[in-house]
Parts: structure tokens; sequence; C-alpha cells
């Protein structure tokens, strides 16, 4: 039996037939759709002639629409069908008009089947491939690929649009992250979410659903599905997903179709939509959440519709904060969590878990007050962060950087309550055989599975999981207090100090911007005098006199623009006062970051004080922060190397230099 890394070649191949009238970054517009179609060929074979002649049957009948295709389904015996009177292999037997015929065929398939189609955009490109003379060629060696489900299983089917993929987006130099997911990650997310539900695999009935709201082209979901059978599950998992990407969600709805991956039967758990302004599963509560959403998402287009729904407040899904423009990542989280169960406080029951894909971004970026910090404190405070795992760099084909699991959870476990684990996995990785694209290594996934043709790898899987599960203190696993993530941002300010003094030049300056003022700026020099002087408060005061004496009555702008032209900051002056208190200088602000748990005043006073003995704090201006340093946290400090050697090390480069230059010069 061909492996799926043996079918991906052979059409990769087909492929390459495009040559000419696409290039290798187009090739995803024809055979991704093609394949689909010969997954469906393939999968209608058995009952095809029953179908056809049950459509004809019909013709002319009262029975037509939604209500024609459940009995043809029935016929079938699945959730679509195709009643055109062709199939692959007939679809040659008219070379010059296969064009017409197979648009034909594709119009032949239940509506379901057909609202796929639009979406895979085919239409364009079965004209573009029949002008281009080669139509007839793509589709004959597409019908020599056997993808009968007694050939090809669904677990191995789902690989091989992984494979297809991931190489359709290598050449396109494309963000294959933003729908695409490796294998090996997805398991481990997979056994993260399940870990916990002993009922799942052991209760008889046990019904479950799970969204992924940036589902792609449905990795995530088929895994699940796969998980729950690999385990001999007696429950039921059901899948629901939503893609704005139309080629990736019309892959996911295909293939989710011939599965029974939802309540009703009728293969609407697939959606396509934007998630942010068109949620297509409004009102509806999941058990499990997956996903991987795009690492950095822009939602700028979006901005109104989410800025409206964050103003409703608790009604919106985004009331807890709105993350910078230029990064959507954590609207996803909070999208999923306003999806979650209730709890049943008497048994801890229901609820629900999320296990969801970041950058480090959203650990750390924004600070307290900030819309990403907001949402990390409202989770964190919400006791719903269980779990941060760290990944090892260089993991998604799109990007080499650092990644992060999150599990999120309304029903931690009794001994998890209050607390957040971090697991460091950043270390643990094999090589990859060979680099696709930014991926050079991946998380060993244990012995290979039948129909899988990887060679046998270590269970690292198994091993993060376990770190994950035991829950316990450890070099790579390490269990913290919510609060120890908060931090107060507390404002501390120093005197304004000012030193007065008139000249030539600014008084010049002063009279162009306010030559009315000539009279009683004549009197303050006199009366103040040229030398400079270090007490604004006096020279205030003295000045108020003054104009009191004079009969004069200024406007504000015209004392902030006596003050601006006439002082100048000096640290050698005294302070200038302001009500009980004195004025505080911006340019000296500065601000302290104090844990939550640490009393601030007795900060203040051992580490701000000593330092800046003026200094005071303004607490009208608290703001409560939360980030997740996860390098600070699993730091080891490495001494550096003793002196001597070092030195040895650079006399020996001097001496080779040495060497060189010899050899160059005699």
């Amino acid at each position: 039996m061909a492996t799926h890394t043996d079918l991906a070649n052979l059409i990769w191949e087909i492929a390459n037939l495009l040559r000419g009238p696409y290039r290798p970054p187009q090739y995803e517009r024809v055979m991704l759709p093609l394949v689909v179609l010969r997954r469906f060929d393939c999968v209608l074979a058995d009952t095809k002639e029953a179908v056809v002649a049950e459509a004809k049957r019909r013709e002319g009948s009262k029975i037509q629409g939604d209500a024609l295709d459940s009995k043809l389904n029935q016929v079938a015996g699945h959730r679509f069908h195709n009643r055109a009177p062709y199939d692959f292999k007939k679809l040659l037997g008219d070379p010059d008009h296969i064009n017409q015929h197979l648009q034909t065929y594709i119009n032949g398939f239940s509506a379901n089947v057909r609202k796929i189609f639009e979406y895979f955009e085919f239409t364009a490109e079965i004209e573009r491939m029949h002008e281009a003379g080669i139509l007839f060629l793509i589709v004959k060696e597409i019908a020599g690929v056997d993808l009968h489900p007694n050939k090809v299983k669904n677990e191995q089917m789902g690989l091989l649009f992984e494979n297809l993929i991931r190489r359709f987006n290598e050449l396109a130099n494309e963000t294959a992250g933003d729908h695409f997911t490796p294998r090996e990650v997805i398991t481990l997310m997979v056994d993260l979410l399940f870990n916990d539900d002993d009922d799942l695999f052991v209760k008889e009935g046990a019904v479950r659903t799970i969204l992924d709201p940036a589902c792609g082209t449905g990795g995530m979901l088929a895994e699940a599905q796969a998980y729950m059978r690999r385990h001999n599950s007696p429950a039921k998992l059901y899948v629901y997903g939503q893609d704005y990407n139309k080629r990736a969600f019309a892959t996911a709805a295909s293939d989710m179709l011939m599965k029974q991956v939802d309540h009703n039967g009728h293969g609407e758990n697939i959606q396509f939509g934007d998630t942010f302004t068109d949620d297509k599963f409004e009102g509806l509560k999941f058990d499990y959440f997956i996903a991987n959403p795009p690492f950095g998402v822009d939602w700028k287009k979006q901005q109104k519709e989410i800025v409206a729904e964050h103003d409703r407040g608790k009604s919106g899904r985004f009331h807890a904060g709105l993350p910078r423009v230029n990064d959507g990542s954590l609207l996803f989280l909070q999208h999923m969590i306003s999806k979650f169960e209730d709890v049943d406080p008497a048994d801890n029951k229901h609820g629900s878990r999320a296990a969801i894909v970041f950058s480090g971004s959203p650990l750390f970026t924004g600070g307290a007050g900030g819309g990403e910090s907001n949402i990390r404190k409202w989770i964190i405070e919400k006791d719903m962060l269980e779990a941060i795992i760290a990944l090892p760099e260089q993991m998604f084909y799109n990007t080499g950087i650092g990644t992060y699991i999150w599990i999120v959870t309304n029903r931690k476990a009794k001994d998890r309550k209050g607390k957040v684990q971090l697991v460091d996995a950043r270390d643990t990785w094999i090589p990859m055989r060979r680099s696709q694209g930014d991926k050079r290594r991946k998380i060993g996934e244990g012995p290979a599975l039948e129909g899988d043709d990887r060679p046998d790898e270590p269970d690292q899987i198994a091993d993060i999981v376990r770190r994950y599960g035991q829950f316990a203190q450890g070099e790579q696993s390490k269990i913290f207090d919510n609060n120890d993530f908060g931090y107060t941002r507390v404002t501390v300010e120093r005197p304004l100090r000012l030193r007065y003094q008139m000249t030539v030049e600014d008084k010049a300056r002063f009279l162009d911007a306010a030559p009315h003022l000539l009279d009683d700026i004549q009197a303050i020099d006199k009366e103040l005098g040229r030398e400079p002087q270090f007490d604004w408060n006096s020279v205030s005061a003295a000045i108020d006199r003054l104009l009191k004496k004079r009969g004069s009555k200024w406007k504000a702008a015209d004392q902030k623009l006596f003050r601006g032209v006439f002082t100048a900051k000096d640290i050698t002056a005294k302070e200038v006062r302001k009500g009980k208190g004195f004025e505080p200088d911006p340019d000296l602000r500065d601000f302290e970051s104090i844990p939550l748990k640490v009393d601030i005043d007795a900060f203040f006073a051992l580490e701000v004080l000593p330092h800046v003995p003026d200094a005071w704090m303004d607490r009208s201006k608290d703001k409560v922060g939360y980030e997740i340093n996860f390098n600070r946290h699993f730091y080891k400090f490495t001494p550096p190397r003793p002196l001597a050697i070092i030195d040895a090390e650079l006399k020996q480069a001097e001496h080779e230099i040495l060497q060189l230059l010899r050899e160059v010069t005699e």
C-alpha cells in the first residue's frame, strides 16, 4: 500500500505538468481541488450507478432541492452524492469537451459539495487549463491516482493533504503557518487538551464538541478525531471550524464532509467567514477549543466592528481588552473563552478547555493598563490560565521564532486552582532529516504508526505531557501562584527645580510674543534685577505682589509664557511648590513595576528613597499589569570562563595571525 508521501510525490509529478500556463506558486489552485474531487469520486464509486438511476427516476417529481439531496445522499450512503452521468473515467471519453463535462460533473454534486467548489473558485481554472490545452492531460493523470477509502484511509488522506499544502506554501513563499501547523505540534496540543478528561475514554455514550476558530485546512480537528480513534474511545467527538481563507476552508470542509463530525449530520460544521466580525457559531458553547491563529495577524480592517463589540462590555466577546492592531492573537483567545461551557460549582464538571499556539508576544507585550496586559490580567485573575508550554525554536514552516502553547480552562483541577504551570520544552527536539522552510526541528513522536512512512523517533511528546501532568516543581516545570505574574506600575515623581533670570535676549523674545506686557516687564526687570535667582517660589510671589500693586491681571497663557522664557531647570534650585507638596518634573518622572506580593511602601523606602531622597509616589496613577517572562523564570547562569584561559586563547590567536602574516610577506 502506498504511503501518503508516495501519493504526494505522485501528485507532485502531475502538478509539474502545469508548468508553463502556471507558475509553481499557482499549482495549488488546480491540484488541491482536483485531489479533493478525485477523493469524492473514489468515495462515491461503489454507489454511483444507483444514485444516477435514482436521480433519473425522480426527474420531474415534486421533490427537489434539499429534499432531493437528502434522498440521494441516502442512496449514496454518505452525506453527499453526485448525480451527473460522469466519473473520472467517463470524463476521459470526450477530450474535446472535457471542460464542459467536468463542470457538469461538479454541478452534479449535492449542494454542500458545490458550495465547496465555489470557494475553490475552480471554474476559472478549468477554463484556463482548457485554453492552454492541458486540462485533459491533468485529469487523465489524476484519474490514475487511486484514493478509494479501501486504499487510503481518512487519517492517511489527512496526511496527504498536509504534505501537499506544506509543499504548495513553500513554493508560494506564503505564510504557511497562517493555516498549517506541524503534525507533532498538533498531536502535543491534543494530548494536553484531553489529558484530564477521564470520562471521555471510559464512559459509554459520552459526547464532546471541539471548535477551531482559525481551522485552516482542518489539520487540528482531524488530529483530534484521530486521537480519539487511536485510544478506542467509546465517546463521540464532534468537530467544528471556521476560516477566512477560501481554499483552506474548502479543503477542510471537503475533508470533514466525508466524516461524521457534527451533531446533525448535515456537514455544516466547517464554516467560511471572518471569526472577528462574522461569528458563524454565535450563541453556541463547546467543550474543547484548539487553534493556531496567524502570528501577528492585523485587524485594522475589522477595527470598527471589533472596537464596537469591545465597547459593549461583558456582552461582547472582546470586553477584556484590545491588543495592538497589528497582532490580533489574543482576540482569538477571547473569542474562544466567550464560548466556554459554564461550570457546575457543585462538582466542578462541565466547563471547557482550550489549547492555542502563540508567539512570545502575547506573554509580555503591552504595559500595565494596555490591552494585552488587561487581557492577561482578566484571564489570570479569573483563574483560567492553567499552563504554558514553551516549544523549541525553528518548529514552524514560516518562522523560526519561539512559540508557546497556552492551556486555558474554566474548570481547573482542585490542586491547580490559583496556580499556573510553566513547562520548558525548548530543548526537547530532534533535528529534521531535511529542512522544510524555516522548520529545522521537530518534537519526536515515538514509534511510527501504521501507514506513516516516518522512522521511529523518541517519544518526546509523551515526555512533555508527563512533565505537564505531574504538576511538580523541577528544572523544566515550575509552579506559580496566579499573582506571581502581576505587578503594580507605580508612578515615581521628583520635584521641579527652576532658576529664574531675565536677560536682554530673553526679554526681547518675550516681548515679541507679548508686546502688550511691555510696561509690566520693565517693572519686573527693575524690581528683580538681572542676577539668577534659585527660588522660583519667592520670585513668583514677588511678581504677583508687583502686578497686584500695578493693577495688572495676566492671563494664564501670559503666565505660562513668562515662566517658559525666563526660567530653566537647575538641580541646585529650590523645589517648586504646588499645593501642599511640590510640582513634579515630567523629565524626572519614573515608574517602578512592583510585584503584587511585595509591599509597595516598603519597596519604595528600600529601593527608591536611598537613591533619590526627594522622590514621592503618585498612587492615584497606579496600574495593575500582568506579564509572563519565561526567560526570567528558567534562566540558567553560566559562569564566565577563567581569565587565564581567555588570555591564553588570545595569545594563541595572536601567534597564528603573526605566522600567517610572515607567510604572506616572505
